[in-house]
């Protein structure tokens, strides 16, 4: 079974406190019905013929609801400890050398965040071919890329801003998620993937 994780998230500059405790019952609920899912998965597979049509829907829905708590918790976490600068090292090499510089790579980024829908802006490892890629990912879990790591997460869903920013704030809701991210988590990603 899975288990809630916990969170130290400092005051953020533009994303009020109030903002985090709610989006984190929201994180909770993932957990909730990620556990709640595999009970029913197990009760449903005694009569797995029988309850076909069930169970597809529930693989169905427990990728998002799965993917969901996992992009959270890389989406919380990269708050902990403070915002702290892109130091130099293996993970500011690794992003110029696959986008020619740092700012390139944000600009990139900052143009996948802004895509139009509710979802995710990803930067993953892929492990294969030893490169970094951005992603849009739909809701939580439509377009995530089989193999590779999650190194950087940013959730663009609108409950992640709309109450601090408004729907038409996404763009600064961006802007503040950067200065508020703690880059030495987001390089720690980057290790683990690499390992």
């Amino acid at each position: 079974m899975f288990t809630a994780q916990t969170f130290t998230i400092p005051e953020l500059k533009g994303i009020s406190q109030k903002n985090i405790e709610e989006h984190l019952k929201l994180y909770a609920g993932y957990v909730k019905f990620s556990n709640y899912i595999l009970e029913k998965i197990d009760e449903l597979k005694k009569d797995s013929e029988k309850n076909a049509y069930e169970l597809g829907e529930l693989q169905r829905r427990f990728a998002f609801e799965f993917d969901g708590m996992r992009n959270h918790e890389y989406y919380f976490a990269s708050f902990e400890g403070g915002a702290k600068p892109l130091a130099d090292g293996v993970l500011k090499e690794a992003l110029e050398k696959r986008f020619g510089s740092f700012e390139a790579f944000l600009a990139q980024f900052k143009a996948v965040a802004l895509t139009r829908g509710i979802g995710w802006a990803m930067l993953y490892y892929d492990k294969k071919t030893g490169q970094l890629l951005t992603q849009w990912v739909d809701e939580q879990h439509l377009g995530q890329l089989a193999t590779c790591q999650i190194v950087l997460a940013l959730d663009v869903w609108e409950h992640s801003y709309v109450f601090d920013y408004q729907p038409s704030g996404k763009k600064q809701y961006i802007e503040d998620f950067f200065t508020n991210l703690n880059w030495e988590i987001i390089e720690k990603n980057y290790k683990e993937a690499t390992a």
